[in-house]
């Protein structure tokens, strides 16, 4: 079963010259992508993104309070709500690449390729275990998000949600890579 997922490839991927070898691991491993482009994210549209309900608020913003060093009395859902104000600053600092990939099982292979957002658990040969070296104590000393280098939903349908967020229904392509045969052994080699 095909299905589609977002990937986005942050500033830090864009400033660092490092597209071009993310796209391709993608395409070798025989996912398509079918929609592509590169723009300055609007702050409504990272918003929406980013969007997370009170519960996560609360709970990151706790953790944040007690990494942090903040107040003990310090709000925990104003805590939760820097932590996506701080993202969606920086995903506006420069362009980002949108994608959408489609493929077999596409948005766990692609948050296998990713590795986790924690960069200290990412292994070698992930793509943030290959291209990131940051972490959260590094990121809370300098007071910014963790450089992650790219996106990639959780799950099929987090990809529906955010794709319809990044992508018009025009701007997503419906063709045949020529390897399609021999990848899926579908219809004649």
């Amino acid at each position: 079963m095909q299905e589609k997922t977002l990937v986005i490839l942050k500033p830090d991927a864009v400033a660092r010259g490092i597209m071009g070898e993310i796209i391709t691991r993608f395409e070798k491993i025989g996912l398509k992508i079918v929609g592509m482009k590169m723009i300055f994210a609007s702050r409504k549209q990272l918003e929406q993104h980013y969007y997370k309900d009170d519960t996560w608020l609360l709970e990151k913003g706790k953790s944040l309070i007690k990494n942090k060093g903040y107040p003990a009395d310090y709000d925990p859902k104003k805590a939760g709500k820097e932590i996506v104000d701080g993202l969606v600053n920086d995903m506006m600092i420069l362009p980002v690449v949108a994608m959408v990939i489609e493929g077999h099982n596409a948005a766990k292979v692609v948050k296998k390729m990713t590795g986790p957002t924690n960069i200290e658990e990412a292994m070698p040969g992930t793509i943030r275990g290959d291209y990131s070296h940051d972490t959260y104590g590094l990121a809370n000393v300098l007071d910014r998000p963790i450089l992650t280098v790219i996106h990639a939903s959780g799950n099929a349908e987090e990809a529906k949600n955010e794709i319809d967020i990044w992508f018009k229904p025009e701007e997503i392509h419906n063709y045949d890579r020529t390897d399609t045969a021999l990848h899926y052994r579908k219809g004649k080699i």
